[in-house]
Formats: structure tokens, sequence, C-alpha cells
């Protein structure tokens, strides 16, 4: 029988306590990208969600080097899930008697990492240092506001 040798690790975060919306915010910015571009962005971003995600990267990362031995140079966030968590409600005391109520939401966030390396498929890794498209137009002259010598003449 033939083993697959398994190339995805995770990190799972429970019961953090923020909107799933200001957290999904975040997470899209960082799916599909490698890990060390993901501390960056998320190091440079001024969202509070980016602290918990920050950790949990770290986590993955980690889970990863511990458990497959793989370098950090290699992973990739392969997906990356927020799901909403439990709602806790309280009661706030307002005028004449009255009770405002107060909704804490959390959410549940799921960082999937996967090495490269250690996939059959080759997967082409955009970097923030390779640009994905190139420019085909050359650029133009203007050679009727040129002189012989190449400098700007002016009328």
């Amino acid at each position: 029988m033939l083993k697959k040798k398994k190339t995805e690790v995770y990190a799972l975060g429970k019961h953090i306590s923020m909107s799933a919306d200001k957290a999904r915010r975040v997470i899209d910015q960082i799916r599909g990208r490698s890990y060390e571009e993901t501390l960056m962005i998320l190091e440079l971003m001024p969202y509070r969600a980016c602290y918990p995600i920050l950790k949990l990267v770290y986590s993955a990362a980690a889970n990863a080097s511990y458990n497959m031995g793989s370098s950090e140079t290699n992973l990739v966030i392969s997906k990356a899930e927020v799901n909403g968590g439990t709602i806790v409600k309280k009661l706030k005391p307002r005028a004449r008697g009255r009770s405002f109520p107060i909704k804490r939401s959390t959410c549940h966030i799921t960082i999937v990492m996967k090495d490269v390396s250690l996939d059959d498929k080759y997967i082409k890794i955009y970097s923030l240092k390779t640009t994905k498209w190139k420019k085909k137009s050359t650029a133009m002259t203007y050679c009727d506001r040129y002189n012989s010598e190449g400098l700007w003449d002016k009328k």
C-alpha cells in the first residue's frame, strides 16, 4: 500500500473576540500568498484582526516545520477561512428602567498551509518582486521636438 506524503498543515483559532466580517477583510488579503509575504502584509496592516491572524500563521508554520520538517521558504497559504462563532448576549441598563441588548460576536479562523516543494504539481508563486504583467508597448519618441543633439527644442 502506497501512502502519499502529507503536504498540508493547519492552525485553528476558536472563539476569537471579533466580528467575522472584520477578520475576513484581512484574510482575503493573505489567501494564496507565501509565508514571508504574509508576515510583511500582516505586520503593516492597521487592523486589530491582524494580531490573532499573525499568531495563527506563526503557529501553522511551526506545525509545518515540526510535523513535516519543511522550511518556511516553501510554505504557501492554500486555504484561509473565517466562520462565525458563538454570540455572547448581554443586557445594558438604560434610562427609565429599560434595557438595551449588546451582542459580542466571536469567530473561528482556520489557516491551512501547503509545502510546495512536496507537491507533485509545480505552482508558480507570484511574489511582490515579480510583476504579473509585462508592458508590451515601447516608449514613443517624438522626433519633431528634439534637435540633432537629442536636446529639447525651446519654441
